[in-house]
């Protein structure tokens, strides 16, 4: 490795480099939680306590069911659910049957979500129902084969699992009308799977485990493909960062972690799921966090001492009034990843909760964790961090050669952590890729003499809301292909609750057309956190003599 001058301020008790090769795959590390904390907490959700012992026994019988259908090893399975107890079960059984994961946002558009079954080669599906129409509205263009339909009180009980159904479905009503033959639902596939076999496949660390879509700079959503060594290799850095806070955790405690972050998104899947998973710790889902008292409400009646979250969270749950109802008293850690952490919002976490809020940095790439500060700080720093062990961050000029101390580059990573490529994009891997292996972020950074990172500036024109990406080439893609729209051009703005905040700025071709049609053709085709929440109509966009539009002028005139 390079020199590390980061490593002297390494927090105590934290190696510079582990053995992330002490499991051969996802699978085994999987297998070996579920035999050691077989009778622990690993699931709350809606009062239903599930243990690991039921998570494994699910588990194994969703994988011999999804075997039974003929799928071969290799094979991608499609996962579009929030925070609900069927999601650990089919992702720990998706992996042991030999298939790849392929995490889908529940709110994609049916545009959206043709394109992601489509470019994974997903075969199969887990959905739940409340989505099922937007499958029903594109399912004939894609490869989809089989469908398990899930029910959000699938994994309550018989009695108030129907109860919960019943209000999800007829009182919330929160399952529009669909129509999927042929699809099986999920309590009938475990049914199956129990009476089948299951088939132990031999997985290497080099196989894929999952496919982790993330936005493009040509607005096409591209799967950053994570090998099981991959998100191994995370899991164990993130256990070694945890360790000086771990133990504050009084001896034979169960650390307990409040899962918010949904888990089809790399952080809440690898930081709040599989950490936990291998740490024989408990995890309170939490299936609608936009819910701020429903979510206060569940916390309420819990003990937990850890808390991932983004900005945003943070900021809504501090700022509620049903914030005192919780007792924070036990919070050991929260860590802030998926965009910035505003020094506001981490003042009024720490005064509310005495917990003050470690910000973290990763992507989707890097799966996800590359930096953080130390888990037992006291106060918030505004930088990303210390890189974690087996890993190496460089700070890069236009032209890839390291800039001096102190002097603004593009953040460049080298781990075990960082992904294989591109699914099949092997131009768009090598666009991101050293011949070094590092991989280039697309973020400029600055570097400390002591180590310390701090972001100021993006490369790409990425619009960072809430922790998603949003590439303003496909929202531009989308509002070009409407009718009276001559042109477009999308860039960020700030905004207090997200971050940032995507901005239309459109050139009419018919001076008919109205704001309102335009909001609702987005709401048609983008997911809530890519449409615009500033919409604005000039005569012309500011262009290059060639005739690129320049986005960044459009940012500095907001």
């Amino acid at each position: 490795m390079t020199a590390r001058p980061w490593l002297n301020a390494y927090p105590a008790g934290v190696p510079a480099d582990i053995d992330v090769n002490q499991y051969t795959s996802l699978v085994e590390l999987i297998d070996s939680a579920f035999t050691k904390n077989a009778n622990k907490l690993a699931y709350s959700f809606m009062g239903k306590a599930i243990s690991y012992a039921e998570t494994d026994s699910l588990s194994k019988a969703f994988a011999a069911y999804l075997q039974g259908l003929g799928l071969v090893q290799g094979d991608r399975v499609a996962i579009m659910m929030p925070n609900v107890p069927q999601y650990p079960v089919a992702v720990a059984g998706i992996l042991r049957a030999g298939f790849v994961v392929v995490n889908v946002n529940p709110l994609y558009t049916p545009r959206e979500l043709e394109h992601q079954l489509k470019d994974s080669g997903a075969k199969a599906i887990l959905i739940l129902e409340n989505f099922a129409t937007t499958l029903e509205q594109c399912i004939a263009k894609t490869p989809i084969k089989h469908i398990v339909l899930a029910a959000m009180g699938d994994q309550l009980g018989f009695i108030k699992g129907a109860i919960v159904n019943y209000v999800v479905r007829n009182k919330k009503k929160m399952v529009p009308a669909f129509n999927l033959s042929g699809a099986v639902r999920f309590n009938d596939a475990i049914a199956k799977g129990t009476r089948g076999t299951l088939k132990k496949p031999t997985i290497k660390a080099d196989d894929v485990a999952v496919l982790q879509y993330t936005g493009g700079t040509t607005g096409v959503s591209k799967g950053a493909v994570l090998l099981h060594k991959n998100l191994v290799a995370n899991i164990l850095q993130s256990e070694a960062w945890y360790q000086p806070v771990l133990k504050k955790i009084p001896a034979g405690e169960q650390i307990v972690t409040v899962c918010a972050l949904p888990l089809y998104h790399i952080f809440g899947f690898n930081s709040n799921m599989m950490l936990a998973l291998h740490m024989g710790g408990a995890n309170i889902l939490i299936a609608n966090p936009r819910d701020l008292a429903g979510t206060l409400k569940e916390l309420s009646q819990h003990k937990f001492h850890s808390f991932p979250a983004v900005n945003t969270l943070f900021n809504g749950l501090g700022n509620h009034p049903d914030m005192a109802k919780v007792d924070w008293s036990h919070l050991k850690i929260s860590v802030g990843g998926g965009m910035a952490v505003q020094s506001g919002v981490a003042k009024l976490w720490k005064e509310k909760t005495g917990c003050a809020i470690v910000e973290g940095y990763g992507l989707s790439e890097t799966s996800p964790s590359a930096s953080c500060n130390a888990v037992d700080s006291i106060s918030y720093s505004g930088n990303i961090g210390l890189p974690m062990s087996n890993t190496e961050f460089k700070l890069l000029d236009d032209d890839g050669n390291e800039v001096p101390l102190g002097t603004p580059g593009e953040i460049a990573i080298r781990g075990p952590q960082v992904m294989a490529g591109y699914w099949q994009r092997p131009d768009e891997t090598a666009k991101v890729m050293t011949a070094d292996n590092f991989f280039r972020t697309g973020d400029i950074g600055t570097m400390d003499e002591r180590g310390f990172f701090k972001i100021v500036d993006r490369k790409k024109d990425m619009v960072l809301v809430s922790g998603f990406n949003v590439y303003p080439n496909e929202v531009e893609d989308v509002v070009s292909s409407m009718p009276g729209v001559l042109e477009c051009a999308v860039v960020g703005v700030p905004d207090a609750k997200s971050g940032e905040a995507v901005k239309l700025v459109i050139v009419k071709k018919d001076a008919a057309l109205t704001e309102a049609q335009v909001r609702d053709y987005c709401k048609a085709n983008l997911t809530g956190y890519k449409q615009p929440k500033v919409v604005e109509f000039r005569l012309d966009l500011p262009k290059t003599a060639v005739g690129k539009i320049l986005r960044r002028e459009l940012r500095d005139k907001t």
